[in-house]
């Protein structure tokens, strides 16, 4: 019979220090599923995707009031010059 082990309890399982169960989103629509579950899941931008198409992730997420645990990676401020 296998021991209980180092699990972590199935109430805190799969949640992030911030709180949040995580998806990975890869597009705008990916967005959308997540709309109605905002308290719970936060998305996590995917590896692969281009800075474009990220951008507009971050600021739809912004307006669906959805957190992105990710959004900061591989934006570069716009040069004013």
């Amino acid at each position: 019979m296998p021991s209980i082990g180092y699990g972590s309890d199935k109430a805190t399982r799969n949640i992030h220090p911030h709180g949040f169960k995580t998806v990975v989103v890869h597009n705008v629509a990916d967005l959308e599923m997540l709309m109605m579950h905002n308290r719970t899941y936060a998305a996590t931008v995917g590896k692969n995707v281009s800075s474009r198409v990220r951008r507009e992730i971050v600021e739809r997420a912004e307006q669906l009031a959805i957190r992105v645990s990710n959004a900061a990676a591989k934006l570069r401020a716009e040069d004013d010059a």
